[in-house]
């Protein structure tokens, strides 16, 4: 179970709202003598810990030592740790290139260049797939995005609601393939050993336990699929096979919604 300060949207909502609009013009109330530091360098340490270590080493106290400050100190630049999250996400968010949707390009071109942006996202700030955003903060950063990848459907006739559902799903799929690939990358560090080199140390032992003759079809399977991706599992092969089929299917959700835009201008 995630803990309510490792998900998006857990803080103070006047706070972090606050504080994620300070650079257009809003005021932010400091407590306590000057600030030796400023709010965007905190933060900034904060990704940087997380891209290096992990999110669950992130603590206040961890961040504060970073910092060369006390953990009092740096309470007086973010509430907690809850707030600093939805700082560190519409941060990186920001961050993100955003090509340009040129009016002679595909919806599908534009899609799928929205969905492998936000595979380097993951790729490069890996602690981003696992946090929860089902109630994100709605600052700059999530509002230039979500307006940017809205517009990837634009000429689809999908009306409002299946255009956010679409952007949706897709989202949903990137990031669970990252999550995927993430833990796929910590069981190579754990084991210190490929995939390969995991199955063919443990061949010998599933040779005693598994009996092929039961189970025909997932041995032929397994078998055709392991050797042609190396082992059991393939990150670009899933993220690649996965986006086919997501594209095909608003392929096939955007051709259904044409002759319904044919029959309202009849």
């Amino acid at each position: 179970m995630v803990k309510a300060k490792d998900r998006t949207g857990a803080g103070d909502p006047a706070r972090t709202l606050e504080l994620l609009w300070r650079e257009a013009g809003h005021n932010v109330s400091r407590r306590g003598p000057k600030q030796q530091l400023s709010i965007d360098t905190v933060v900034q340490t904060a990704i940087e810990l997380a891209d290096r270590d992990s999110l669950d080493t992130l603590t206040m106290r961890h961040l504060a030592q970073e910092l060369g400050v006390t953990p009092m100190t740096l309470y007086t630049y973010v509430p907690g740790k809850a707030e600093l999250l939805d700082l560190m996400l519409d941060t990186v968010y920001q961050e993100m290139p955003r090509t340009e949707h040129l009016p002679d390009t595909s919806w599908c071109t534009r899609v799928t260049t929205v969905a492998h942006e936000n595979r380097v996202l993951f790729q490069q700030h890996p602690w981003v797939a696992t946090l929860p955003t089902t109630r994100p903060a709605l600052g700059p950063g999530l509002m230039g995005k979500y307006e940017h990848e809205l517009g990837a459907f634009e000429g689809t006739e999908l009306d409002d609601i299946e255009r956010d559902a679409a952007l949706t799903h897709l989202l949903a799929f990137v990031q669970s393939t990252a999550r995927t690939a993430s833990d796929t990358q910590a069981a190579y560090g754990d084991s210190a050993m490929s995939d390969e080199q995991w199955w063919s140390a443990n061949a010998p032992l599933l040779a005693r336990v598994f009996d092929p003759a039961r189970y025909p079809l997932a041995t032929r399977v397994g078998s055709a699929a392991g050797a042609a991706h190396q082992g059991a599992y393939n990150p670009d092969h899933a993220f690649d096979f996965g986006l086919r089929c997501v594209l095909e299917g608003f392929a096939a959700l955007i051709e259904k919604t044409e002759p319904r835009t044919q029959t309202k201008d009849r």
